[in-house]
């Protein structure tokens, strides 16, 4: 595979992420790899078992491989990564299938932008945890996840703009 350094965007539900990475990948001329889990439920419904994240997780990795080969500038911007499948699959389950664990520590990512709950709180049909207390709790994960992994990681807070500006300091400096 060519030489692109992955750039992951992650955090809580409503936190901007998409939006983000789409600013990213037009801001450096490049691809961003969509969060799989939203046309997989859009398509399939709502309801949602564990063996789904299974699928949606797979699903992920193999779009993340196919926008890899459209990155352009050494850069990949992706929305979420197999962190997220493991938050999710245990904040809901309790539980994380293990194939979904080795290929967290098989696949490496070269930056994590976290971003944090500042924003106010966007309604949309598949998001879950409207409530202050469930997105601290996530946000606080992802943060200790991101802690106690190797690759260097940004909180990224403050409005949509503040929040791209930030972003793109972050990968001008990385």
């Amino acid at each position: 595979m060519r030489n692109i350094k992955k750039i992951v965007v992650i955090g809580p539900e409503s936190t901007g992420k998409s939006t983000l990475c789409e600013h990213l990948a037009a801001h450096f001329r490049t691809a961003w790899c969509p969060e799989y889990s939203r046309e997989y439920l859009l398509k399939n419904g709502l309801s949602y078992n564990y063996k789904d994240l299974l699928t949606i997780a797979k699903c992920q990795v193999n779009l993340e491989n196919e926008m890899h080969s459209q990155a352009e500038n050494g850069l990949l911007f992706i929305d979420t990564d197999l962190y997220v499948m493991k938050v999710w699959s245990e904040f809901v389950f309790g539980r994380c299938d293990s194939w979904i664990l080795d290929e967290i520590a098989r696949r490496k990512y070269d930056l994590y932008l976290l971003c944090d709950i500042d924003l106010p709180w966007q309604k949309d049909v598949l998001r879950e945890h409207p409530d202050l207390k469930s997105r601290q709790k996530l946000y606080h994960i992802y943060r200790d996840i991101l802690i106690n992994q190797p690759a260097p990681w940004l909180n990224i807070n403050g409005t949509h703009e503040q929040r791209v500006h930030s972003a793109i300091e972050a990968v001008v400096r990385f």
